[in-house]
């Protein structure tokens, strides 16, 4: 029990430690939007890069994040799986009749707006399926699936304005990353599923919403039911997002448990 507290304690300081970096460093300032974006982001993605090394310093142990081991096969695992999961999301809003293109943007700097998204999710998932979850996971499973979820809920707390509907999407996307990062052993599948959630239903479609400073390729129509297709807050506050990520979460779940019972098979011959 103390050691799960003593744990809970060490999550809260990272965690406040990060907000504060993020909160008092300043962003260099730019007049290209393109480039002030990205070093909003590269920012706090150093800062949870440094404390996630110090803290592993000072706890004297190793955090496994499977960043090096069968790096294209689990890249691949989460290019597939975030197509899923976005392309699902879409196709049936859209044989709902619940979406249409409306207009397309001239936008400048693509790539750089590409990559600052992309530092962004690495950032993000680095924090709550990095140090947090994996030293909490170390005592506590349950615990360290909690306090991450709540903790990317968080930050997340626009999503409590907007209403019921949005905030369980965000804590069943994060129990669905958890997922599939128990699954594959590594932080990339859940980087990319996350990314080309972003970067492909935000950057190029307009249907998620990030910064009011990120830019949108295509402007789309919402139409009908607002319950589907998720109204002022995009499709991430559509219950289809919320079917999915629980379908989703169950699925990994089960591929997990399948590749322990294989494991444990194989030892037992």
């Amino acid at each position: 029990m103390k050691t799960t507290i003593k744990g809970i304690a060490k999550s809260l300081l990272f965690f406040i430690l990060w907000g504060l970096g993020v909160g008092l460093i300043p962003i260099p300032d730019y007049s290209d939007p393109a480039i002030w974006r990205l070093f909003a982001e590269m920012i706090p993605l150093l800062i949870t890069i440094v404390l996630t090394y110090g803290f592993v310093y000072f706890d004297k142990q190793d955090i496994k994040l499977g960043l090096k081991d069968h790096l294209l096969k689990k890249i691949f695992l989460g290019i597939i799986f975030g197509l899923i999961w976005l392309g699902l999301t879409i196709f049936i809003i859209y044989i709902l009749g619940g979406l249409s293109i409306d207009s397309k943007n001239s936008v400048d700097g693509l790539f750089i707006w590409f990559i600052a998204l992309f530092l962004n999710t690495i950032m993000q998932e680095l924090v709550f399926r990095g140090y947090i979850y994996q030293m909490l996971k170390k005592d506590n499973r349950i615990v360290a699936v909690v306090v991450s979820t709540l903790l990317f809920t968080l930050l997340h707390g626009g999503a409590f304005e907007a209403g019921l509907i949005p905030v369980l999407n965000v804590i069943t996307m994060s129990l669905f990353m958890t997922a599939v990062l128990e699954y594959a052993d590594s932080l990339w599948p859940a980087i990319i599923i996350h990314y080309i959630w972003n970067a492909i239903g935000a950057l190029v479609l307009g249907l998620v919403l990030l910064a009011d400073d990120y830019i949108n390729i295509y402007n789309m129509n919402f139409h009908g039911n607002e319950l589907i297709t998720g109204g002022a807050v995009k499709i991430e506050g559509s219950i289809i997002v919320l079917v999915l990520n629980l379908l989703l979460m169950i699925y990994f779940i089960q591929l997990k448990a399948k590749k322990k019972e294989h494991k444990e098979k194989r030892k037992s011959v």
